[in-house]
Formats: structure tokens, C-alpha cells, sequence
């Protein structure tokens, strides 16, 4: 009597993902080297921008510096690609919810799109708070704290690393909500949970601005 056939591995519907994988993949790249080809020719104008924040509090005749060979080069192309993947960050996302929405239920497909339409928003909308709000009050801050004596003279390389540091952290902080909602759906939390633990966020966000607020020298 012969063996009932074995069932075949879904190696055909394997390969089909990886291939879709690819292009997805394919057309991020594409889009940040476009993005990135079209602000290369403003590369001066990009780190001129980014680096306004800390140059309008610097003290007249102040600048930064570049204490290595190529950085007058090399950082202000690295930051113009970190630019280019920022500016893409909808289109990236895009991508990724293309790859993942065939695999989720209708109810779910309904609630992704939402979410990485805000969490793109609050990402940005951190990044703005950061520039806008965060550097100029730290850096003037950090200008009146100089010693007597001693002048500022930062390397641009430290000035970006630390910058997009921020703007990351700034961006990540953003996303809570975006991370409650998720975390409610999945039954982490409750807002029972939520309502109970406000008092205490409240307080140590009161700390931690007291902390963290500059002061006037």
C-alpha cells in the first residue's frame, strides 16, 4: 500500500515574500538616495540649519571647529543622508505597512495605517520641539555656564552627533502614546492601570523639569 504523500513546504510562498522583501527594500534605498542626490547640492544650506540653534547663542567671533582632516567634508554628507532617511520616514513606513498588510486581519489593517500616520506625525513633531524649543534654551544655558575665560569651541562631528542624538530621543519620547494605544490593544495595560499611575508621572515630570529646566546665568 502506498505512503499518503507528504505535504509539500510552502517554499513557493517563502520565496514570494523574500522577493516582495526585496523590493520593498529596493524602493527604500532608492527613495533616500533620491531624497539624498536632491540635497546634495544644498549640503552647506542643511548643516547651516542644523547647526543655527547653537551658533545664534555662540558669543561674537565664536565658531565651531573640525579637529580632523575630512570632517569639513565628511560630516556634512553624513548629515545630509540622516536628513534624507528623516525627510523619507513616510515612505519608509509605507513600505514596511505594504510588506506586513497582507498578513493581518481587516480589523488590524484598519488600525496599522492609523498608527504609523501618527506615529510619523509625533515623530516630527518631537524633532520640531527638540529644534525649536529643547536647543535654543540648553545651548544658551550652556554658554552662560562658561567659566570666566573659557571659550566654547565645539567640533562639528560631537555638535551633530549630539544633535541627532536628541532629535531622536525627542522623537522616540513622542511615540508614547502611539505605544499606549499598541499596548492597550494587546491587553498590557488598562486605563484603570493608566488613571492610577498619573499622579506619579505627573510628579516626576514636575522633577525632572526642575532638573532639567536652564537657568538664566
Amino acid at each position: 500500500m502506498a505512503e499518503p504523500a507528504q505535504p509539500e513546504a510552502p517554499e513557493g510562498s517563502l520565496i514570494s515574500h523574500l522577493l516582495e522583501l526585496r523590493d520593498r527594500l529596493l524602493r527604500a534605498v532608492i527613495a533616500i538616495a533620491l531624497v539624498f542626490g536632491a540635497l546634495v547640492p544644498f549640503t552647506s544650506d542643511v548643516y547651516t540649519l542644523v547647526a543655527k540653534p547653537l551658533m545664534s547663542v555662540l558669543p561674537a567671533g565664536a565658531t565651531m571647529i573640525a579637529t580632523e582632516v575630512a570632517s569639513p567634508f565628511l560630516t556634512p554628507i553624513k548629515l545630509t543622508m540622516a536628513v534624507a532617511v528623516v525627510i523619507t520616514i513616510p515612505f519608509l513606513l509605507y513600505q514596511l505597512w505594504a510588506f506586513v498588510a497582507p498578513g493581518l486581519y481587516r480589523h488590524e489593517r484598519r488600525l496599522v495605517l492609523p498608527l504609523l500616520v501618527s506615529s510619523t506625525v509625533l515623530f516630527y513633531g518631537g524633532m520640531a520641539f527638540a529644534y525649536f524649543v529643547v536647543f535654543p534654551m540648553a545651548f544658551g544655558f550652556f554658554v552662560h555656564a562658561l567659566p570666566p575665560g573659557v571659550t566654547m569651541m565645539t567640533d562639528i562631528r560631537s555638535y551633530l552627533d549630539f544633535v541627532f542624538s536628541m532629535f531622536f530621543a525627542f522623537g522616540i519620547a513622542f511615540e508614547v502614546p502611539v505605544a499606549v494605544v499598541l499596548l492597550a490593544r494587546m491587553g498590557v495595560i488598562n486605563p484603570e492601570t493608566l488613571a492610577g499611575k498619573r499622579p506619579y508621572v505627573i510628579l516626576w515630570a514636575f522633577i525632572v523639569a526642575a532638573v532639567l529646566t536652564p537657568r538664566a546665568a
